[in-house]
């Protein structure tokens, strides 16, 4: 049997070890630490959380995630490996250093949210659509999500050009060259979808991040919120196309609080009045709750609209908030600073230089390099969230409880129960 993997809400750094197990539980609020004390001083407290988890194993709901296939538009949050391909960099270590062993394209020490939920879909990770090295195979999906993209059209200066329109786009390209390929034999079938998986497949979504933090850039709060509407037009333009290409499961995450990246408290937070009580930006945070309002009554209205379709809004920034302002209870030791960076507390950040690049700043040469242990930071390299973190968002994702519609009518439950 495989190793003992519990995610729970305040132990979560015991698993950051163990996240690859085959025995997955997700949702039991014990505290680990604790528990592993009382179950080497009594024996009989051992033989009651055995018979908890029993009891708990026949009684619970537990949620099927039983598609065949799982198609992916995004940006950094989901990106593993499509800007790096595209455009032809590599990304250097420390990225990727916790559960790869090397970068791998995302931005990150190590998985993404999208990593763990594909572990807990029992589905492969997704490989990017634009990486055409190490015969990579797509028959339980692709992942068209890249790191910089916005819903609205990429212009001359964006640091992505594969927006959301061209990534709805990409996909239409690849389910055309899929049919084309089925219509020619069983040769690739191993290698590519069925016909049916569009059908079937559950096509996710978490994108618009950086059309609102980029803004801030060049445009004025008033002037950021009245151009949200525009964005969701052309999130919505995207979603149809989808829709009339066969899809009908999707899963959209809002967006994050954008004020509690520390790219964005050290540009935009410098006067303390302008940050709120967690030091997160005031300004970015509200900017990323009217958007997430205007998302929400965007996808009740789909739901409306297409009744024979599975639409499910995920408060992504609710579980990031309370990650934050709750850190220390889930094993955290800094919200806010980042890991990997160059500048030392209270940020660790410095624009100039991303992680694992060396540069001569100021006449010296600097270094961004990695904090001692990453399992300590919400944040790995000032603008993304750790494999830490990113574990912990996806547990309380997969509770149902941070969904619309919910997919657990009882809490806690288990999901993914094997040996």
């Amino acid at each position: 049997m495989g190793n003992l993997c519990i995610i729970v809400s305040d132990s979560v750094k015991y698993c950051n070890s163990h996240m690859n197990s085959g025995f997955i539980i997700y949702g039991i609020y014990l505290n680990i630490e604790r528990t592993l004390m009382m179950i080497m001083a009594a024996r009989d407290t051992a033989l009651q959380i055995l018979t908890l988890l029993s009891i708990l194993s026949c009684t619970v709901n537990s949620i099927d995630f039983n598609y065949p296939a799982v198609f992916n538009f995004g940006d950094s949050n989901s990106d593993t490996g499509d800007l790096a391909a595209g455009l032809g960099f590599l990304l250097a270590p420390p990225n990727g250093q916790i559960y790869f062993k090397t970068p791998t394209g995302r931005f990150c020490d190590g998985r993404l949210i999208v990593d763990f939920l594909m572990d807990a879909m029992e589905l492969p990770f997704l490989n990017a659509y634009l990486e055409s090295v190490g015969v990579p195979n797509f028959r339980k999906g692709c992942n068209f999500a890249a790191a910089g993209s916005t819903i609205l059209p990429a212009t001359a200066t964006s640091v992505c050009p594969f927006s959301f329109g061209i990534q709805v786009n990409q996909f239409l390209r690849f389910k055309a060259r899929v049919l084309e390929l089925l219509a020619k034999g069983k040769k690739f079938n191993k290698y590519i979808p069925a016909e049916n998986y569009f059908e079937k497949g559950l096509y996710m979504f978490d994108i618009g991040q950086n059309d609102l933090a980029g803004a801030f850039y060049s445009k004025t709060f008033d002037q950021i919120v009245a151009s949200i509407p525009n964005i969701l037009v052309e999130f919505e333009t995207g979603i149809k196309k989808l829709y009339d290409q066969g899809a009908r499961n999707f899963w959209i995450h809002n967006t994050g609080p954008l004020g509690c990246l520390t790219q964005n408290v050290a540009k935009f937070g410098t006067d303390p009045s302008k940050l709120d009580e967690l030091g997160c930006v005031s300004g970015h945070n509200q900017a990323a709750k009217l958007f997430n309002l205007q998302l929400h009554a965007l996808t009740k209205k789909l739901q409306d609209q297409h009744s024979d379709s599975n639409i499910t809004y995920v408060d992504i920034y609710t579980i990031k908030s309370n990650l934050i302002a709750n850190y220390s209870r889930y094993g955290f030791e800094q919200p806010i600073m980042a890991c990997c960076g160059y500048g030392g507390p209270p940020l660790n950040y410095d624009r100039r230089i991303v992680c694992g690049q060396t540069k001569v700043l100021d006449g010296t040469s600097a270094t961004a390099q990695a904090c001692n242990d990453s399992t300590e930071y919400v944040n790995w390299d000032g603008i993304h969230y750790s494999e830490a973190a990113n574990q912990y968002i996806s547990s309380q994702i997969l509770t149902g409880k941070f969904s619309d519609p919910p997919f657990a009518d009882k809490m806690p439950f288990l999901l993914n129960l094997q040996f």
